[in-house]
């Protein structure tokens, strides 16, 4: 791709940004977000069309005029949001628009195209049965299917967007070994992610956009993460984890013997000014307690008390009436209304306060979502601006936002930067200690083990469902967190 060139209504998205990408490599593309990633590659796909420059494949200029223009070319897009259809099968996923019909009679050759989904699953070395609905899979197997899809097609190209946003460890590394068996096949994989330690593990080279323009390509194993930081957001790694000193106060919140789906007996506190971070592998009922906490999911035993008041949080509406608010792991599904305005996800929660009976005072509303918007920094066209459209940072920030205006003191941050790019991150982290300076208390469940040993007070490590053991941060390392998380 040389020199692609895109507008939109008063933003420059790409200017002049080059790209090339040789036979059976992993390029790497790191920036945050508005830095141009996902316009480009929309561009590459035949989602967007260029205003100027050049796209050749092989040696030859095409210009894409729809996806299945580039597809045609042998270009796949996996998405961070996988695009499956849930209620079909294994097979019929993978061979969606090209099922062979029987030479005999004009109905779908089922026979055939299990046996093939077998094959190419087989491919990627996964033990997958092409009859399963895809609704009963995994997150990690329903990725597999979608680049089993771009193999059936036989893809050339195949673009991974945050592949390994939901995935645990162990099925991280199952990706890496399918896209090592992919390019050894002579595959070629654009590969985009904020986590810096998955770029050096499977990366070959990296390029690097910043505000819409190309910064540099590095080879992989010449680079690092300084290196990286400084040409994503040009400041020195080191302030990517800011952390002050904040006074620790009184007990705020207490649960005693918490018992719900997935946890045993739970028992913890939680201090004003405090960040309490806690860290557990995928299972290990993490994300059970946060919905516990937020009434979510029934308790069924123990006992919460917030300022020695005990408490009783049975519904999500009884948390917030008690000053707890949650920034949930998926945004987009749980957080969100994705369709509204950021105005109107702001004050969602807080609806109450906006007028009397079924009339809102869309003055007041306004005059609420503007206040967040500046003392957040919340970067967005307008109030009214759709929600979807913006950036994975600011959908975290608006979020976040909502419990802000209804008073919560006590924040849950379940994932908090999940596929946010590292300016955003240091945003987020400051905002958790500005709450902690003003006397709230924040709960930040996380699986990245430097923000959880950099942004918390203490850390309370959690496994089958019980907290295995409390570290304070001058104790904690990451061998430490590890080998406790293990521990059943």
């Amino acid at each position: 791709m040389e020199k692609i060139n895109k507008t939109f209504p008063g933003v420059v998205a790409l200017d002049d940004v080059s790209i090339d990408l040789r036979k059976g490599e992993v390029l790497g593309i790191l920036g945050e977000n508005g830095a141009g990633k996902s316009t480009l590659i929309k561009i590459l796909a035949g989602t967007y069309q260029k205003n100027s420059g050049k796209i050749e494949i092989d040696g030859k200029v095409v210009e894409f005029k729809n996806p299945a223009e580039a597809m045609s070319e042998g270009i796949r897009v996996i998405y961070q949001e996988l695009n499956t259809l849930e209620n079909l099968t294994v097979a019929e996923n993978i061979f969606l628009g090209e099922q062979e019909l029987k030479k005999s009679f004009p109905i779908i050759n089922w026979r055939k195209m299990i046996k093939e989904s077998r094959r190419i699953l087989g491919q990627l070395k996964m033990d997958i049965n092409p009859n399963t609905v895809m609704e009963d899979l995994a997150v990690s197997e329903k990725q597999v299917v979608e680049i089993a899809k771009a193999i059936s097609k036989r893809a050339k190209i195949l673009v991974m967007d945050e592949p390994t946003a939901a995935l645990s460890e162990e099925d991280k590394d199952s990706l890496f070994e399918i896209i090592k068996t992919l390019k050894d096949s002579g595959v070629s994989i654009i590969y985009i992610s904020h986590r810096l330690k998955e770029m050096f593990e499977i990366t070959d080279r990296i390029t690097v956009l910043r505000d819409g323009r190309k910064i540099d390509t590095v080879e992989t194993k010449k680079s690092n993460d300084n290196q990286l930081v400084t040409m994503m957001v040009g400041r020195d790694i080191s302030e990517m984890y800011p952390k002050r000193k904040v006074p620790i106060g009184e007990v705020l919140m207490k649960v005693k013997n918490l018992k719900a789906e997935g946890i045993k007996d739970v028992s913890f506190e939680l201090r004003r000014g405090e960040i309490l971070g806690i860290f557990g592998l995928l299972g290990s009922g993490k994300t059970h307690l946060v919905k516990a906490l937020f009434g979510a999911n029934p308790i069924t035993g123990g006992e919460v008390y917030l300022n020695d008041e005990k408490v009783s949080i049975k519904k999500p509406w009884q948390a917030r009436d008690n000053s707890i608010g949650l920034v949930p792991v998926d945004r987009k599904m749980e957080g969100l209304a994705l369709m509204l305005g950021v105005k109107e996800n702001i004050t969602l929660a807080n609806i109450k306060d906006l007028g009397k009976g079924f009339l809102i005072k869309k003055s007041l509303e306004a005059e609420k979502a503007k206040k967040w918007i500046s003392s957040l920094g919340i970067s967005t066209p307008s109030i009214n601006q759709e929600v979807n459209s913006l950036s994975g940072g600011n959908q975290q920030k608006v979020v976040l936002a909502r419990w802000l205006e209804t008073g919560s003191k006590v924040i849950i941050l379940n994932e908090p930067t999940r596929g946010i790019d590292v300016g955003s991150k240091v945003e987020i982290y400051k905002l958790m200690q500005d709450l902690c300076e003003k006397g709230a208390a924040v709960i930040m469940i996380s699986s990245e083990l430097p923000e959880i040993l950099s942004i918390s007070d203490r850390i309370l490590v959690i496994s089958a469902g019980k907290i295995n053991c409390e570290f304070g941060t001058d104790e904690a390392t990451e061998e430490k967190l590890m080998q406790t998380a293990c521990i059943r």
